[in-house]
């Protein structure tokens, strides 16, 4: 018997019955057949990313119980779902994870990643008359929802916050992989700042070029110090977990008077409580939000295949205020990030689409 058909007996398992850390039972009666039933794949950086992952785990766990992971409420009805998530480890475990849930006939099963996009295609085709959807990644089939996010309208917001904070003139910008959607975000971080500054200077790296560059904090850490080190006060990383290393670098930059003398700026989830007093915000990706709704759309028998777009009009993306973070940013940066997001909906201001064709 080969590798890849013990695997795929070893995923069935899975959604059968409790098993391991690589898949994960969240209710007693998987099995009821009046319940809708929802499969969700995270991305190998797994749903405790504290970024994009754990935001798609937010809003499945929202939709599942009405509370969020850690267990206060999500401020919406619990749908009363049966749900099931697996965390592959490698890309090679995506497909036999997808195909085990399409399998045992789930409703919905949702691939968090664009480089789960193929991959979804693929098991799709073979089973049309289940639904799918995709965070991240374009399907053109007649049951794929594919849900994308205008990155770029919050990068803004960010970066205009980066610029107004900054005492040197120099932003960074941490990317994890170098493609095309996170350059989405770097080129609204770098139209927001120059709105303010129109001579800033913002220095741009990469974790790599392969899945791996979500999942490098000691790379992250590396890239962030040396950003430090040529005069960078504020970074925006957008790297997953490979980011954690850019926070860890502004840590270690230390306090003067009290106040951190480097920002980090998070992204995806709210990240303003990974480091208090460091993270001056966080380019927040309501992830959440769109798997809920797509979920939801399911439970009412209302599932729309194609384009779902959430940006700054749809509450898609923007940026953290709380507790962690309120000291930081001045009122009047505040006043004037609000007022550019304003402006940005009513399409007085049009934040350039890096992938746009």
């Amino acid at each position: 018997m080969d590798r890849f058909t013990l695997f795929l007996r070893a995923v069935l398992l899975c959604v059968l019955v409790p098993a391991g850390t690589a898949c994960h039972r969240q209710r007693d009666s998987a099995d009821d057949p009046s319940r809708i039933h929802v499969g969700i794949v995270f991305d190998i950086g797994g749903k405790d990313d504290r970024s994009f992952n754990a935001a798609a785990f937010a809003g499945v766990t929202c939709a599942e119980t009405g509370k969020w992971p850690k267990g206060d409420t999500c401020g919406k009805p619990a749908l009363e779902i049966v749900l099931r998530d697996i965390e592959p480890g490698n890309p090679t475990s995506i497909e036999p994870a997808m195909r085990a849930f399409a399998e045992r006939g789930y409703d919905l099963i949702i691939g968090v990643g664009f480089a789960q996009a193929p991959i979804v295609e693929t098991v799709a085709k073979d089973y049309p008359r289940i639904h799918f959807a995709i965070v991240d990644g374009v399907s053109e089939l007649p049951n794929v929802a594919s849900l994308i996010f205008k990155e770029h309208e919050g990068s803004y917001l960010v970066g205009l916050v980066a610029a107004r904070t900054s005492r040197t003139g120099i932003i960074g910008f941490l990317g994890g992989m170098d493609i095309g959607l996170i350059h989405r975000f770097e080129k609204g971080y770098e139209e927001g700042a120059r709105s303010v500054n129109p001579n800033i200077r913002v220095i741009q790296n990469y974790v790599g070029v392969t899945d791996a560059a979500w999942n490098n904090p000691g790379k992250g850490k590396e890239l962030a110090l040396a950003q430090i080190g040529k005069g960078a006060d504020v970074i925006f990383t957008a790297a997953g977990n490979s980011g954690l290393g850019a926070f860890d670098a502004v840590e270690q930059a230390g306090r003067v008077n009290g106040r951190a003398t480097h920002f980090v700026i998070g992204v995806d989830s709210n990240q303003n409580m990974v480091k208090p007093g460091f993270v001056l915000t966080s380019m927040v990706k309501r992830v959440d939000n769109a798997v809920y709704a797509i979920v939801q759309d399911v439970v009412n028998g209302k599932f729309q295949a194609g384009i779902h777009v959430y940006g700054l009009g749809q509450d898609g993306v923007g940026y953290s205020m709380d507790q962690y973070n309120k000291d930081l940013m001045a009122p009047e940066t505040v006043r004037e990030a609000e007022d550019a997001k304003k402006k940005i909906i009513a399409g007085q201001i049009t934040v350039t689409d890096a992938m746009a064709k």
